[in-house]
């Protein structure tokens, strides 16, 4: 597992969430919370495929891990009524293994290839030709007698995850009919969620306990459902196994986990930069140092939702914090900060003025 992805708030499968995911996982369309757009045109999409009895074209999901793009890939299998295949990127190593998996499959079935984008370049070349032609060209023999094959095979729909689309290759990429990012989700529909999932794992949660939840879940469901199984630990051992807000509450404090989702280590980075080095501008190397972090945890790992959140900048000259990263910790700006970002509220005041 890569640092910094062993932490309780890490959107990666752990091996306590394979456990329960899968049962909590929602197997049709209407049970999907969430993702509107995506879910509406793979709605259509699949409507239209059975109606014409036709295979649905590949699709290829991205987005950070945990939002649901191994979810959508099975109610897919489901809603069209088809067996579904599971594998990833990594575990194929050779161009055989591939195809030993597409000449299983059966007219209309679903391959689901997880991180994608971590497919070898051979194994790929497998793949273009059984995506737009749905045949495999095989080579057999070596040397001088080698000779090439083409096996016609069902017409199949290949499914894509990745939460690295950018490393998904071009040609690769050309071949989805359809490509989706998952976005991450809001509070809202989040606590529709930890109520569901409370159902399943036969708990009774209030609405306000759901929504803190909810609020502490760094809008990503596998984490929201994380938590709520440490909630119910909590409730039953230190409680009567009633789940309410104070519990929760209670709970998550216990997690280290704050209102807003960030973990010790999130606080330490903003720390670091906050109190160190006077809100920065500081350099990705020194905050590893002085946090005792590797530079690329810290890139890869914490910034990203302290950026998503606002309390960072990267700037050329290093990260800076920003307003709203002292107020979640409580401290004052700096008098030098507060009249500058004062300038900068009064310049964008008047430039809209004057637009006006």
């Amino acid at each position: 597992m890569p640092a910094g992805e062993d932490r309780f708030v890490a959107p990666s499968v752990t091996v306590d969430d394979t456990d329960v995911e899968v049962s909590l996982r929602p197997r049709v369309l209407d049970e999907f919370p969430g993702q509107e757009r995506a879910k509406e045109n793979i709605r259509i999409a699949i409507e239209a495929a059975r109606q014409r009895e036709e295979a649905l074209d590949h699709l290829l999901f991205y987005g950070p891990p945990g939002l649901g793009k191994t979810t959508l890939a099975n109610i897919v299998a489901n809603e069209m009524g088809v067996s579904i295949r599971t594998t990833s990127g990594p575990a194929i190593e050779r161009p055989g293994d591939l195809a030993a998996i597409l000449t299983n499959l059966r007219e209309h079935d679903i391959l689901f290839i997880d991180e994608i984008h971590r497919l070898s370049r051979s194994v790929e070349e497998i793949l273009y030709p059984a995506m737009e032609d749905y045949a495999l060209d095989l080579v057999i023999g070596k040397g001088p007698g080698a000779r090439s094959v083409r096996l016609a095979m069902p017409r199949f729909t290949l499914v894509g995850a990745t939460t690295r689309y950018s490393m998904v290759s071009a040609p690769l990429r050309d071949r989805f009919g359809s490509v989706y990012r998952l976005e991450y989700y809001d509070a809202r529909t989040l606590a529709t969620i930890v109520r569901r999932s409370s159902q399943i794992l036969d708990m009774q949660v209030p609405a306000d306990a759901a929504y803190e939840v909810a609020s502490r879940s760094r809008g990503t469901p596998r984490i929201a459902n994380r938590i709520l199984r440490r909630v119910r630990d909590y409730a039953q051992v230190r409680g009567d196994g009633t789940v309410t807000l104070d519990a929760t509450r209670a709970a998550v404090e216990l997690l280290d986990v704050d209102e807003l989702g960030l973990d010790e280590t999130d606080r330490r980075v903003l720390d670091c930069i906050v109190v160190k080095f006077d809100g920065g501008p500081v350099g990705l190397d020194t905050i590893a140092a002085s946090i005792g972090e590797d530079p690329d945890t810290i890139m890869d790992v914490y910034e990203p939702f302290l950026l998503q959140l606002g309390f960072l900048q990267r700037t050329p000259r290093g990260r800076l914090a920003t307003p709203a990263a002292y107020r979640h910790l409580g401290l004052p700006l700096p008098a030098a900060r507060a009249a500058a970002a004062a300038d900068a509220q009064r310049a964008l005041w008047e430039a809209e003025e004057n637009e006006g």
